[in-house]
């Protein structure tokens, strides 16, 4: 095969900035319209959330072409084994991200996080469930792994597509706190979808990390607030998310794959939640 010529190298990484920066600029400015309507930033939220639900549910549903890139992942012997990996790794997101998070606010605060928080109270509880476990789950991975990861790996690879798709979704979150906690997991949700090439299982993953930030205790995690333990989870991590990663890109998962595909087929209660 032939290698990139710098032209379509070029491109490629124009297309890494220009095409986030237009995805989330159409979001925030959704975003503010709704807000602003609504009058209280939690529903607003909730609201927008639908929004982008409906509308890239319905590009996927009716235009998968739009979305679709070789090559196209099958299931696999090991899948079992695949599910512990990813459940495992699971963990370690959230223990990585939690015990970053809370080590960065324990050095100086974060008036945005608190904010957050004083939003969500403001709202009440079942507001604050209500986006945490059935808005943000569903928008967050429609928006980030169904558009924004699927759209980068029409024209890169899996490793640059995984980073920018990271950092965007913790840019997102706009405080120090919830970028932090949110980087491991957007690193494992942009894997499973590379592997799966469907939703639900983001989704269900998004939704069981943001149901344990809920209702684990804080204390329970409050002696994770230090450099070592930072150090350590995050080792650990990147140690589970590389051996998913060269399962994922195997020459055995790229045999199992199809050929070829036609891309013209039609076919926030706890503010540690994200």
């Amino acid at each position: 095969m032939a290698a990139p010529s710098t032209k379509s190298r070029l491109l490629a990484v124009v297309w890494c900035f220009l095409m986030p920066l237009g995805v989330i600029g159409g979001y925030l400015g959704v975003g503010f319209a709704v807000v602003a309507a609504v009058g209280e930033p939690i529903l607003g939220t909730i609201v927008l959330g639908g929004v982008v639900f409906l509308l890239v549910g319905a590009a996927r549903l009716l235009r998968p072409g739009w979305l679709a890139y070789e090559p196209a992942a099958r299931p696999l012997p090991e899948t079992p084994r695949l599910t512990r990996m990813v459940l495992g790794g699971l963990a370690l997101a959230f223990l990585a991200g939690q015990s970053l998070a809370l080590w960065l606010y324990s050095l100086g605060g974060s008036t945005g996080f608190d904010q957050s928080v004083q939003a969500r109270q403001d709202a009440g509880v079942i507001a604050a469930l209500l986006l945490a476990l059935v808005a943000a789950p569903l928008a967050e991975e429609m928006l980030f792994r169904g558009l924004l990861y699927a759209l980068l790996r029409r024209r890169i690879g899996i490793i640059g597509s995984v980073l920018v798709t990271t950092t965007v979704f913790g840019l997102v979150h706009g405080n120090v706190v919830q970028f932090a906690s949110t980087l491991p997991l957007a690193v494992l949700l942009a894997l499973v979808y590379e592997r799966t090439r469907v939703l639900w299982p983001c989704v269900l993953m998004h939704l069981g990390f943001n149901l344990v930030a809920t209702f684990v205790p804080p204390v329970l995690v409050t002696p994770l607030a230090n450099p070592v333990s930072a150090l350590l989870l995050i080792t650990a991590f990147l140690g589970c998310a590389l051996m998913l990663y060269r399962k994922i890109a195997t020459p055995t998962v790229l045999l199992a794959a199809e050929p070829a595909m036609d891309m013209g087929d039609g076919k926030e209660g706890d503010p540690r939640t994200v």
